[in-house]
């Protein structure tokens, strides 16, 4: 394990920032990517996500860069890039008019061509190649239209035939569709009760081909839920006929630091690894203010797709060789930060330091000016082994406080979002003490021009620590210095909480198990992990500070194993797998 083979999620790029006007016409300024389509080409991955000014490139999946470019347009939505014929075509979303199609064999060379104008409007495209050279294309971004399929001219991008149905939303077999933080109801968006009636947005369509089955990969329920995941179908060709795969979601990450793993594209890197990266949402500021995570994933000896997203935003290693995705991957640091002490130079109400080590992207602390040397520092409570820090930056109250040119709002009138293309450092200084008295640098930004949102400093061999302080000195906008998370990862001194004991599991519907256990001293959360087979639990949902959860995302008529096990500073504890009873299935349509 080398400290250049580390990341953790959110992925630290320099996310652009969006001046958005709500349909109520609220303003807002803050960073957003998102529904990242990555492909590995002629050894080099490249990342397009909406949004962005451009697109990411990477050798390594861990240190990305930024390739500005105007051959394509950064407006529309869920830009698609797949290898065809030798050379990556690109597309996107409109609704209203065609959607063209863009070629380059040398994207760092900006050498984008239009192919073609498009023939039809669609979104959220994924354009797949067969092992024969047929090329198709699926679309499909709403909550009453099914996503759709049809195979294109491979020279003139135009269809051939008609538009096959292919899936649709069935939110009374499936638990991970509803809508709904925690999939209730009762906590739905305001965007999806008014424009889509509560009903799913299924979206995000993404084809693999693994041996000789087709996946068919799509999103539910909505972008700004903890809840958006990404399910499958199988078929045994690229239009199918595709039957629902009951392991969905394959990827969902409803608990954490940063949550949601939904609309995003499965790829191999070059040992053959597999790989899934997906949205995760912050939509505090707007609704999709919006950031990129990267997932490990694989097929079993069954051809289940799954993505490991146990302590998915813990430092994860990205190995330089064939890896085991289950075992190899887990940097092994704790989280040493949570609900720690922690002391500010200064807060302004409602945005206390106690907001920066509470696991959450969704709240923080703002500094009460945004004059340069204003610092937080987080008391580990006492001297502990300390291996990385991740810096969280939040964008607070941008369109009010912040110093944006006026000529900027003045451009948002006409319009109801502008890409803010700047280049927006982020300097600060990073450093930690044993004393509080003597302070050691883990990492000087200054003058350094770095745009880091969720920079990660890594110390491979650890350092001993009691504090770790940030002290901010240029900011995006000269905004005041606000902080969602100083994420202090490490290795603690105590034991391991004992494993949880007397866990109950009842099916209440046909889509929710109630779980509870005995809360453990010592424990600081619980990692639930469950599946339809008591080896196979490829689900996961963390929680903290609570000893039950209502797992609402299961399929009807599907039986399901758990397993709790607590979590602290120290280390991980597994716990023992039972049974979750199963539920008659409603008679629903497939």
């Amino acid at each position: 394990m080398t400290a250049s083979r580390i990341v953790c999620n959110p992925l630290d790029l320099p996310y652009a920032y969006s001046h958005v006007r709500s349909l109520t016409g609220k303003r807002s300024l803050s960073r957003e990517a998102a529904d990242p389509s990555i492909v590995l080409f002629r050894g080099t991955y490249f990342l397009f996500a909406s949004m962005t000014p451009g697109f990411f490139y990477s050798d390594d999946l861990v240190t990305w860069h930024l390739k500005r470019s105007e051959k394509f347009p950064a407006y529309d939505y869920a830009p698609d890039v797949r290898e065809v014929d030798g050379a990556l075509i690109i597309s996107a979303s409109r609704r209203g008019k065609p959607s063209p199609f863009y070629r380059t064999t040398d994207p760092l060379a900006d050498d984008f061509v239009e192919i073609s104008p498009g023939t039809f409007p669609f979104w959220d495209p994924n354009l797949f190649q067969d092992d024969d050279g047929r090329i198709y294309l699926y679309w499909g971004c709403d909550a009453r239209v099914p996503i759709q399929g049809i195979e294109l001219d491979r020279t003139t991008y135009e269809p051939i035939g008609t538009p096959d149905a292919l899936i649709a939303s069935s939110t009374e077999a499936r638990g991970w569709e509803r809508n709904g933080e925690d999939h209730d109801p009762r906590q739905n968006s305001l965007l999806s009760k008014v424009i889509f009636g509560g009903k799913p947005m299924i979206e995000g369509a993404w084809m693999t081909k693994h041996g000789d089955t087709y996946y068919l990969q799509y999103a539910a329920p909505a972008t700004e839920l903890n809840t958006y995941a990404d399910g499958y179908y199988t078929g045994p060709g690229p239009l199918g006929p595709f039957t629902y795969a009951p392991d969905s979601p394959f990827s969902a990450k409803p608990g954490g630091f940063v949550t949601g793993a939904g609309h995003g594209s499965t790829f191999q890197d070059t040992h053959g690894n597999w790989w899934h990266t997906a949205t995760v949402r912050v939509s505090v500021n707007q609704t999709y203010e919006r950031r990129v995570g990267l997932f490990p994933a694989g097929f079993d000896d069954d051809g289940t797709l799954f993505s490991n997203q146990n302590f998915a935003d813990y430092p994860m290693i990205v190995p330089d060789h064939p890896f085991d995705p289950w075992h190899e991957t887990f940097a092994g640091w704790m989280l040493l930060s949570y609900r720690k002490p922690v002391a500010a130079s200064s807060s302004l109400p409602g945005h206390e330091a106690r907001l920066a080590v509470n696991e959450s992207v969704r709240d923080w602390w703002v500094a009460a000016t945004n004059e340069p040397g204003e610092h937080l520092t987080v008391d580990l409570g006492g001297v502990l082994s300390v291996h990385a820090v991740q810096v969280n930056l939040a964008d607070h109250d941008l369109h009010r406080t912040a110093a944006v040119p006026r000529s900027a709002l003045r451009a948002l009138e006409g319009h109801k979002r502008l890409i803010d293309a700047t280049n927006h450092p982020t300097e600060y200084v990073l450093e930690s003490s044993v004393d509080g008295e003597t302070w050691t640098p883990l990492w000087d930004g200054r003058g350094t021009g770095v745009d880091a949102p969720h920079k990660m400093t890594v110390v491979e061999q650890g350092i001993a620590a009691r504090y770790v302080r940030v002290t901010g000195h240029k900011t995006p906008f000269n905004a005041p210095l606000a902080l969602s998370g100083v994420r202090v990862f490490g290795l603690g001194t105590g034991p391991t909480p004992a494993p949880t004991t007397d866990v109950t599991a009842t099916r209440i519907d046909p889509l929710t198990a109630a779980l509870s256990w005995r809360p453990v001293e010592g424990a600081d959360g619980y990692n639930v992990r469950y599946g339809r087979h008591p080896e196979k639990l490829y689900h996961s949902w963390l929680v903290h500070d609570r000893a039950s959860l209502n797992l609402s995302s299961l399929n009807a008529g599907e039986a399901y194993w758990v397993a709790v096990d607590a979590f602290n500073e120290n280390g991980i504890t597994p716990g023992a797998v039972s049974a979750i009873s199963r539920h008659p299935a409603p008679a629903v349509k497939k």
